[in-house]
């Protein structure tokens, strides 16, 4: 008997193919905020609440914990610097915890990335960070890139007198410093970016709001002589009270 040989169907793979996508999903486009204060203040007190990361939580809004977990190579200076911490955020009922990279140019910037995010300071500025500059990225689920920098300058100003100066009197100059702060970020989540709607746009102002808040509070009152401590030295009295 004659048999009719049928070829056979060829075998297909169900596992999914990686496909690149052309549409961004609405909210999880790149955004970025921007906002600058003149606080009077030195610049190097203000830099030293600015680069203690472990007190983040208890100032930064919507930040919940903040923990460094490693610190830089000694400084030109012989100090040590903030190099990488979890950070964890709360808003509308979601709390989310994620690791930043942290670069800190003495007295002038701190910057702390997450996820793709990567840093545009000139790596020779960072060479207390070259143990973590090129650490590839951690993602997280909330961002799929965050950029967070804070930028300190000096504003040198004397008050105007009111009138003509003929006496050639010296006035003295009162410190003053022009706090920048940019945040560049991407939700990775859609959802996210639907619960922050309302809140992201404003989250830059509430931050320095709350930062010159911290300023006045620590570097007017009582507590002021703790302006040119280190964000390291609380580390290192807390070794010696547990006797490390």
């Amino acid at each position: 008997m004659l048999r009719t040989l049928r070829p056979v169907p060829a075998l297909h793979s169900f596992r999914p193919q990686a496909r690149r996508s052309f549409i961004t999903l609405p909210g999880t486009e790149p955004q970025s905020l921007t906002v600058t204060k003149i606080l009077p203040y030195k610049s190097s007190s203000l830099y030293t609440l600015i680069s203690d990361v472990n007190s983040y939580s208890s100032f930064v809004p919507y930040c919940v914990e903040s923990k460094v977990t490693t610190w830089s190579e000694a400084d030109k200076n012989g100090q040590r610097w903030p190099s990488e911490a979890d950070l964890k955020i709360g808003w509308g009922g979601y709390e989310e915890k994620f690791t930043s990279r942290l670069f800190c140019v003495p007295g002038s910037i701190v910057e702390a990335l997450s996820g793709e995010a990567v840093t545009q300071i000139s790596k020779s500025d960072l060479s207390h960070h070259s143990a973590t500059f090129d650490a590839p990225a951690t993602a997280n689920d909330i961002f799929q890139s965050l950029s967070t920098r804070w930028t300190v300058k000096p504003i040198h100003y004397r008050p105007p007198t009111g009138q003509l100066q003929t006496d050639k009197t010296q006035h003295p100059a009162r410190d003053q410093t022009e706090v920048h702060l940019t945040l560049d970020f991407q939700f990775s989540n859609p959802i996210y970016a639907a619960v922050s709607k309302a809140v992201a746009p404003k989250v830059a102002g509430k931050m320095i709001e709350a930062f010159e808040v911290r300023a006045r509070r620590l570097l007017d009152g009582p507590g002021s002589a703790i302006q040119e401590k280190h964000p390291l030295d609380k580390e290192v009295s807390a070794g010696k009270k547990i006797g490390v």
